[in-house]
């Protein structure tokens, strides 16, 4: 929760990747919250009770929207996905902006790997969801001690730099508000 909130705050997609994670610790103690508090939040030593009583509550939480949007085995919940959604509505701007080259650039020398891995994945999710997709699988696969190719490291290390640039974009634009007319003055 405390995580959650200071990553909202400084990266969204890291955001989105750690609310991922949440979910998936969720289903490994079977959407059940006393497990949870047991074994999980317990563990937080540095937390103080009042801390902790707050995760108990922010992870029943989350327990409840994905018992209610039937989320118990797999999926996101709908606040995450509004977040994806948001975040690549933003990407479509920046795309559509001549005010955004630099992001243009970076995002053309992702294209390919974005293309590669909706070829080989859910042809259904939007662009910024696959890349996502792309580090959140490969977070798992570290985790696991798997072997990433340097091929496979070198895709990972353009799309984190591309969703990097989305997530500042897309903070500033929340804080400040971007303009993406290109007539107006910046």
């Amino acid at each position: 929760m405390f995580i959650a909130q200071e990553l909202r705050k400084k990266s969204t997609a890291e955001f989105v990747l750690y609310m991922w994670q949440v979910e998936d610790i969720i289903r490994a103690y079977g959407c059940q919250l006393s497990r949870i508090k047991n074994e999980y939040i317990s563990r937080f030593a540095n937390y103080t009770d009042e801390q902790r009583e707050e995760m108990v509550d922010w992870y029943g939480d989350l327990i409840t929207m994905m018992n209610s949007e039937g989320k118990r085995e797999k999926g996101h919940l709908t606040i995450n996905q509004i977040v994806v959604q948001d975040m690549n509505e933003l990407h479509n701007q920046l795309l559509q902006s001549s005010r955004f080259p630099f992001y243009n650039s970076e995002y053309y020398r992702v294209l390919p790997f974005i293309v590669e891995l909706r070829n080989r994945g859910d042809k259904d999710c939007n662009e910024i969801e696959t890349c996502l997709n792309a580090l959140y699988g490969t977070m798992m696969l570290r985790l696991q001690n798997k072997t990433i190719s340097p091929e496979t490291q070198h895709a990972i290390k353009e799309i984190s730099t591309l969703l990097g640039m989305l997530s500042d974009y897309y903070i500033k634009d929340k804080t400040e508000g971007l303009k993406f007319d290109d007539d107006e003055e910046m």
